[in-house]
């Protein structure tokens, strides 16, 4: 993935040595590479058991598979990350799964739909992506909200194996973003 860059936001692709640092738990080295400062409580278990869920070796056997369309999101102006956007590696059959994540205090200023708006449009982009999905919980309304004003419709459900029933959004190829 290229770097992308928004109006208020740059997306950095996640690099091999970067997601390697931030499974050490090495902020230091993590910023180092980076070339920006990770938030205060980042790197941390959860951001890695959510954001990265392959093995340390799956993704040095194939980085380009599994690190695919990923990136942190950082200020335009600021050498800061404020965020992520993931993909669930490079899907097989052309539908590619979208997470995202930003920081707490970064919240409430419109930077998960800026950056996730820009990675699904590069993923819809990419040859053979038919449609891009995020998934979310009935409950998580500031996902939904996320979801929604990024134009994509529900299709389904899903079960999480512990916590219940998922809703699953989609939008697909040649679908025209329109903002709600």
């Amino acid at each position: 993935m290229p770097a992308l860059v928004t109006a208020r936001l740059r997306l950095v692709p996640i690099s091999l040595p970067a997601i390697e640092a931030v499974l050490d738990h090495d902020k230091a080295r993590a910023e180092a590479v980076v070339g920006a400062a990770f938030p205060d409580s980042w790197p941390n278990d959860d951001l890695v058991a959510l954001g990265f869920p392959f093995s340390r070796d799956a993704l040095r056997e194939q980085p380009d598979v599994r690190l695919w369309g990923d990136s942190l999101v950082l200020l335009k102006d600021e050498p800061r990350v404020v965020g992520s956007v993931v993909f669930h590696g490079l899907p097989k059959d052309g539908i590619a799964e979208v997470a995202y994540s930003i920081e707490e205090s970064s919240r409430c200023n419109g930077f998960a739909v800026e950056a996730t708006q820009a990675c699904v449009e590069w993923a819809l982009g990419q040859p053979g992506i038919s449609a891009v999905q995020a998934t979310t919980f009935p409950w998580h309304f500031a996902s939904l909200g996320v979801i929604r004003r990024l134009g994509m419709l529900h299709v389904g459900t899903r079960d999480h194996d512990t916590l219940g029933e998922l809703l699953v959004f989609e939008r697909r190829s040649g679908s025209a973003f329109e903002r709600p």
